[in-house]
């Protein structure tokens, strides 16, 4: 069964902890298996690519690295870090909120 998070793809968020603690980006995939997320322009790290036939002098690029999830949190209106919650609304509906204003996201 496939694990469920508050936080989606696209959502904005705050590095809580950790040597990218305090920086913020999308978040752009979520590894499920392994509770990590890749966040854009978080947490850079060097890949050193193998020389091949397209690359033949072969280079170290510049990749972004995972963050666990535990270590962020969604970014509010005013850029803080701020909890999310769910409320059904007046449709019917099962909506994301934040729990300190209690404002929908999205």
């Amino acid at each position: 069964m496939k694990k469920k998070y508050r936080l989606k793809v696209g959502d904005e968020v705050v590095v809580t902890a950790g040597n990218s603690k305090g920086q913020s980006g999308k978040i752009i995939s979520i590894n499920r298996n392994n509770d990590r997320v890749t966040i854009e322009d978080v947490n850079i790290i060097k890949k050193h690519v193998k020389p091949s036939a397209t690359n033949p002098q072969g280079s170290i690029s510049e990749v972004e690295g995972t963050v666990h999830i535990s270590n962020v949190m969604f970014k509010g209106k005013e850029g803080n870090p701020v909890r999310i919650g769910y409320q059904v609304n007046d449709k019917g509906e099962k909506v994301r909120i934040e729990k300190k204003s209690g404002e929908v996201i999205k």
